[in-house]
């Protein structure tokens, strides 16, 4: 059996005509003419020993080793495509990457980016969210902010904002549940949790109650939502009250949207870090920025 490598001059036109099941249509989109096509797929069958199409008067349909070929084929020349326009972006213009939480992003970074863009005009930004730390490592990143304790990242990483955190509901809502004269008070109405797979790295409503004192089991008419923006969004429907971390829900408090209803709680070991992967250039000009505005 001939193992020799294929040649691969052929990759564009195989594709176009599995992709659109015509020697003719693919000949026209290609600017060849069709009985240069038909030699070149002529060429691949040779190679491979198999027919890789039907022919028929209504046209070519892929055989079994041709719908094979075509899945391998057309999912890498999707990914070579990719790799070239993001290649050309990049020679454009400078592009930096950074990774954040839904709710970073949404609530601090996306009302302030605009300023960095106009600092720095020549520079494309694209935002990078997930809620799972784990994402952080796919793809070309050069900054991230992330949340979690010291120990979590590397040393070079910097602390953006501690961890302070403070209940918030509407003022309708404290109209009709309050008021919550001591946290005992406001254990007892509905409280809106964020969710996580695994350990939490931010405070949750166990954790915030027992640092004052406050044991409480989840009850009824509390609700669990799995991003931070469906938090906030079920605080302004008054559905319950939920943690607010300062930084992030700054904008609600000032407009009257949200108020706070208990003391607040700190941990400075724990909360928005800056890590760096790319100390240079256009993603150095982002950190500063980050760090001037934090």
């Amino acid at each position: 059996m001939n193992d020799r490598p294929l040649d691969v001059g052929w990759l564009r036109i195989f594709d176009a005509v599995g992709r659109l099941g015509s020697l003719t249509k693919a000949a026209q989109e290609l600017g060849l003419s069709q009985p240069a096509v038909t030699y070149q797929i002529r060429r691949i069958e040779e190679q491979l020993g198999v027919a890789l199409f039907h022919r028929s008067q209504g046209g070519s349909r892929l055989s079994e080793p041709g719908e094979a070929l075509y899945r391998a084929v057309h999912s890498g020349l999707e990914r070579i495509d990719e790799a070239a326009r993001d290649i050309r972006r990049r020679a454009r213009a400078p592009a930096i990457r950074i990774f954040t939480d839904y709710g970073f992003a949404a609530y601090w970074l996306m009302p302030r980016v605009a300023d960095f863009r106009r600092l720095h005009p020549q520079v494309e930004v694209h935002i990078v969210a997930s809620q799972s730390l784990e994402d952080e490592s796919e793809g070309d990143i050069d900054a991230a902010v992330l949340f979690g304790g010291r120990d979590d990242f590397p040393q070079h990483a910097r602390l953006l904002m501690p961890e302070r955190v403070v209940p918030v509901c509407t003022p309708g809502f404290l109209a009709r549940f309050g008021p919550f004269d001591e946290p005992a008070t406001l254990a007892r109405a509905p409280l809106l949790h964020l969710e996580t797979a695994g350990k939490p790295r931010w405070l949750t409503w166990t954790t915030w109650l027992a640092a004052h004192g406050v044991t409480r089991e989840p009850a009824q008419g509390d609700l669990g939502l799995n991003t931070y923006g469906f938090v906030i969004q079920a605080a302004l429907a008054e559905q319950g009250i939920a943690l607010g971390w300062i930084g992030l829900v700054d904008a609600f408090l000032a407009a009257g949207a949200l108020v706070a209803v208990a003391p607040e709680v700190e941990r400075r070991d724990f909360g928005y870090w800056l890590v760096s992967h790319r100390p240079d250039g256009a993603a150095r000009a982002l950190t500063d920025w980050l760090l001037g505005e934090a």
